[in-house]
């Protein structure tokens, strides 16, 4: 018996971990519309593969972009937030700004699709948002306040939204990976260490992504906490 082929909506879908989600899909036979603020970066066509560019800071429009979506896709029935931004530093060391764009972009954004998205899911037999976190949405730590407060925002979103959902066919899962081995850590002051332990693959983010949508319709996965093996952190 083939699986049930699902139409996806993938945000942060033109590196990272949002690639490799995307990608994994496609390779399974999914549908996959991709969501990044530059198109420009989806360089080749693909079968069951649409792009759009949407600008997740700019809170206005998304309202409006989220119903053109559902015009365009009638048939999503699945969402993986994935995009996000990575800023470390002390609270003093924020700009108010920055500290405005963060919350935006990692949380406020995906509260505002997820609003706009959410009753044509809910028309749906079955779907699913699922949510990439992080382990800092697990546990406070220094030089994060403002980056953890975001993904511990979206933690407590996901538990409430799971509530909210739950007498619905509306599933609602969060991911938390540790660190990942992306470009995410180019413009940062650490990385994960140089084994193989010591960090996390996009691609194994991806295989929990398909865990979540090929588990059977009727139990849901509420949280996935994801770790390397060995805790390697390495300074520039």
């Amino acid at each position: 018996m083939h699986a049930i082929k699902r139409t996806v909506l993938v945000t942060g879908a033109s590196s990272g971990i949002g690639r490799a989600v995307a990608r994994n899909l496609l390779q399974q036979g999914h549908a996959v519309i991709g969501v990044s603020r530059d198109s420009a970066k989806f360089t080749r066509q693909m079968a069951n593969f649409s792009f759009v560019q949407l600008d997740l800071s700019r809170l206005n429009d998304l309202p409006r972009k989220a119903h053109q979506l559902l015009q365009t896709f009638p048939a999503i029935d699945a969402v993986v937030f994935s995009a996000g931004l990575g800023r470390f530093g002390s609270v003093e060391e924020f700009s108010y700004a920055q500290i405005e764009a963060l919350m935006t972009v990692n949380f406020t954004s995906q509260v505002f699709l997820t609003k706009a998205l959410l009753p044509s899911l809910k028309r749906k037999a079955n779907s699913d948002l699922i949510y990439i976190g992080s382990e800092a949405a697990l546990k406070g730590t220094r030089k994060g306040a403002v980056y953890c407060a975001s993904k511990f925002a979206v933690r407590g979103f996901t538990q409430a939204l799971r509530e909210e959902c739950g007498k619905s066919n509306v599933r609602v899962c969060l991911i938390n990976p540790g660190m990942v081995k992306t470009a995410f850590f180019e413009q940062l002051a650490f990385e994960p260490g140089d084994h193989e332990s010591n960090a996390i693959f996009p691609e194994d983010v991806a295989a929990a992504v398909s865990y979540v949508l090929g588990s059977r319709p009727d139990i849901v996965i509420d949280e996935i906490n994801l770790s390397p093996l060995n805790k390697v952190v390495k300074f520039k």
